[in-house]
């Protein structure tokens, strides 16, 4: 283990693990106060200034309700210029976070690489079980599909803009041709690669297809259902099943509560017969994860499928260990990575 994120978990009470909450109540607190609260508290100081990005909220219609998007647009000079846009969904198992989990991160990068996004709150399980959560994105993902079509974009010093951009729904200054991308952490990045093969197959993304896809610590096949060709890869679940922030106890838990089968590949997209046709694709992994072999195992295919692939490992750190140490060297590790990854996918636009 990194010497420094020992020393931190040691401090914290925490180098024998979290205790497992009982109820999902519990697990949402403890995901509100590390996974929220202390990662955007460290990451305040370094937003950029207001008037250089927008944030607006806008309500998504999904099957039984509604659910939130925040679109984040830069600000510009020009309103004719527009920017590639990512679709970006937060992790939790499915059953924690919400649309501010990295929001300060996102705003950041928005500003750093004139990216918009686009960056998606869905219903969560237990209340909301697979498929819904699914669901909920692959619907977000159409509206923006749909609303990509009107590409405007801020000037800073015009107010009639600024307050347009409050009232319009269609305001995501997004040009595809510079970039489409998707990406999550976790159960984030579990559903951005179903929804890279959703959108591979389904017509109405015809000429809107991702360019890229940026996955951080990704759940990629359920450990009942790794295929016998590849099980013997899959050597940290087993190594690393008990460590601080992600242990298989805590994994069943996520699993049961999401309900998905196994063997589905809408859970397990590791089981999709192909991969041809997936967007490029960065990864990071964290070396002391149960997932860390998910990463390594999906990059092999993804190369094996003729997809170009990137794939960053961080050391001696766990799963998620970056959202409730920020402020650890190797948690800046994490963020650089990040706008590395970014800047090569979309340079290959």
């Amino acid at each position: 283990m990194d010497p420094e994120y020992a020393a931190a978990l040691e401090q914290a009470g925490l180098l024998k693990g979290i205790p497992l909450p009982k109820t999902v109540a519990e697990t949402r607190a403890i995901s509100d106060l590390l996974y929220i609260g202390v990662h955007n508290q460290f990451l305040q100081s370094y937003l950029p200034p207001e008037n250089k990005y927008v944030a607006t909220d806008r309500s998504v219609p999904v099957e039984g309700g509604q659910i939130t998007v925040r679109c984040l647009v830069p600000t510009v000079g020009d309103e004719k210029e527009t920017f590639p846009l990512l679709v970006y969904i937060h992790g939790g198992g499915w059953s924690m976070g919400n649309v501010d989990m990295d929001d300060y991160l996102l705003r950041i990068q928005c500003v750093e690489h004139k990216l918009s996004i686009v960056n998606i709150e869905y219903r969560l399980a237990p209340e909301h079980p697979f498929p819904i959560p699914l669901n909920d994105c692959y619907a977000a993902l159409k509206w923006v599909r749909a609303h990509i079509a009107t590409m405007l974009c801020l000037k800073p010093a015009d107010e009639r803009l600024h307050n347009q951009a409050v009232s319009n729904t269609s305001l995501l200054g997004a040009d595809l041709s510079k970039g489409f991308l998707i990406g999550g952490d976790s159960a984030g990045a579990n559903i951005s690669v179903v929804l890279s093969h959703v959108a591979r197959d389904d017509p109405i993304f015809e000429g809107r297809r991702f360019t890229g896809m940026y996955l951080c610590e990704p759940n990629i096949c359920h450990y009942s259902a790794y295929p016998e060709s590849l099980k013997s890869k899959f050597r940290s679940f087993e190594e690393y099943s008990d460590m601080p922030t992600l242990s298989r106890q805590a994994l069943d838990q996520l699993n049961g509560w999401y309900n998905a089968p196994p063997t589905d590949p809408r859970f397990s997209p590791l089981l999709y017969p192909s991969h041809r046709g997936v967007p490029r694709t960065y990864i990071q992994a964290m070396e002391l994860d149960p997932l860390r072999d998910d990463a390594f195992v999906y990059a092999e295919v993804l190369r094996d499928a003729g997809v170009e692939t990137k794939l960053d490992l961080n050391m001696g750190v766990t799963h998620a260990f970056h959202y409730g140490f920020p402020s650890l060297p190797a948690a800046t590790k994490v963020r650089e990575n990040l706008k590395r990854g970014l800047e090569w996918l979309l340079k290959r636009a």
